[in-house]
């Protein structure tokens, strides 16, 4: 038995752990159930080549983050780039964000774009992200961008998506930054992204290893989450193995661990897991023997006739990605609710699509390598909106702490990921629960000092 058991060694499990140790506290257990640890933070070492998971960048604009990959990483070991991303549309290539690069696309599409932001309402918009587009954006913005490019990365209609999660990830725009933009101004040094950091070598796996080693407690890897008994406080495994907890700090998907419980009926959270929405993501992957296929560091496709939302070249985040004088790319498409003839057809198509548009010729591809993603973008819909704090409210009173991009079920980064898991430890650790004596942190810190205080006594 573990005071507190961790569920997942993705970011957020791997921060949960380190940080606890970091203050003093190591009465936990780790579980992972796959053989390798980082979740969807990994990389894949193929003929010479190196596939992440997707893209992954790090971007840092907190100083706690800063100074932990400094400690863990060193700077010295990753590259600083400025972001080179762009979107293709109309035949043409303009520096993204999107709503401040008209430059160069159709007269008419300018015209639509700069007229709907004039006309624009500013009030008698609800909740929904396309009426958010209207608002802040107007209606010629979302025909030629914002609508057609979130129907792609979500697969879900933008009429029924909130704008909760819009945040920092949609850069704002005014009547001066667009007529700027569309007379031949770039303004590139816009966005949460437009710096980022990435290792020299061994891609972004490379450095969620380093946070592992740094971590004491052992790992146990191939433990797959059979069922959670609430009444028992136990975890029992794939492999049979069982566990008890004081507290569990899940990593795993919400909808998953909501599925796992075993509860009392008047909970309802499996329930619940059926509602919670997440679409599903194929990520290609191809070695080129091709030197720069493209200076570019990744392009977003928002038009319906290419079948991937986003392309990306690994070779352009570190020269290590790829052997000498070749290239490498990903592609990206989403799907929700969609047969194995659908998602296999849209990959063929997929890859099709990404050789003519580079004029890449069969023999010039080296090696290829798909992964298909089962939990990609977490869908912010209403139902969600309304019932994500309620579901989280119960799993507390359970002792259950869900957290980390799937655990909170949103969209965050590997930074956030970090801060959370930081937030989480010190919070168990944190005297300042004790007084409160149903707390479960206040029953993990009074076993912990009455434990001290015997040792101490016979001594």
């Amino acid at each position: 038995m573990a005071k507190i058991v961790i569920i997942g060694a993705g970011l957020t499990g791997l921060s949960t752990a380190y940080h606890l140790e970091q203050n003093g506290f190591y009465d936990y257990k780790l579980f992972e159930k796959e053989s390798h640890i980082g979740g969807l933070c990994k990389s894949i070492y193929q003929d010479g080549f190196t596939f992440d998971y997707t893209g992954h960048l790090l971007h840092i604009n907190n100083t706690y983050f800063h100074d932990l990959i400094k400690k863990i990483v060193g700077f010295e070991h990753l590259n600083e780039i400025s972001r080179k991303s762009f979107i293709y549309s109309h035949n043409t290539y303009t520096p993204y964000p999107y709503q401040i690069n008209l430059y160069g696309l159709p007269t008419e599409v300018i015209a639509d774009c700069i007229e709907g932001f004039v006309k624009r309402a500013s009030s008698g918009f609800g909740k929904s992200y396309y009426q958010w587009v209207l608002k802040h954006f107007g209606a010629g913005f979302g025909k030629h961008f914002f609508f057609p490019y979130q129907q792609k990365i979500f697969s879900y209609d933008a009429r029924k998506l909130s704008n909760s999660w819009t945040g920092r990830f949609v850069p704002k725009t005014s009547l001066r930054k667009i007529i700027s933009g569309s007379i031949g101004q770039k303004n590139e040094t816009v966005g949460y992204n437009k710096q980022f950091f990435y290792p020299h070598t061994g891609g972004i796996y490379s450095w969620v290893k380093q946070l592992a080693k740094a971590i004491l407690n052992p790992i146990e890897k191939n433990f797959a989450v059979k069922t959670v008994d609430l009444q028992n406080k136990t975890v029992i495994f794939e492999n049979g193995h069982t566990e008890s907890y004081e507290i569990l700090i899940s990593t795993m998907p919400l909808d998953i661990l909501l599925q796992s419980l075993k509860e009392k009926p008047t909970l309802s959270l499996q329930r619940a897991s059926k509602k919670l929405l997440c679409n599903s993501v194929v990520n290609f992957n191809l070695g080129l023997f091709t030197q720069n296929i493209s200076e570019k560091h990744w392009i977003y496709y928002p038009e319906k006739q290419f079948p991937f939302y986003r392309m990306g070249f690994y070779h352009n985040f570190s020269a290590h990605m790829a052997p000498q004088k070749c290239s490498s790319l990903y592609g990206e498409f989403s799907y929700l609710k969609k047969s194995k003839p659908f998602v296999k057809q849209k990959l063929q198509a997929a890859l099709q699509a990404a050789k003519n548009i580079l004029h890449i010729k069969n023999q010039d591809i080296l090696t290829e390598k798909i992964i298909h993603i089962s939990h990609a973008y977490v869908i912010y819909d209403f139902w969600r909106d309304k019932n994500i704090h309620k579901i989280h409210k119960r799993l507390h009173e359970q002792a259950i702490y869900s957290i980390g991009r799937y655990g909170q079920w949103k969209y965050s980064s590997m930074q956030e990921a970090i801060l959370e898991g930081k937030s989480i430890a010190e919070k168990l650790t944190s005297h300042a629960h004790l007084p409160h004596q149903s707390s479960p942190f206040a029953k993990v810190m009074a076993n912990k000092q009455g434990k001290q205080k015997q040792e101490i006594k016979d001594t």
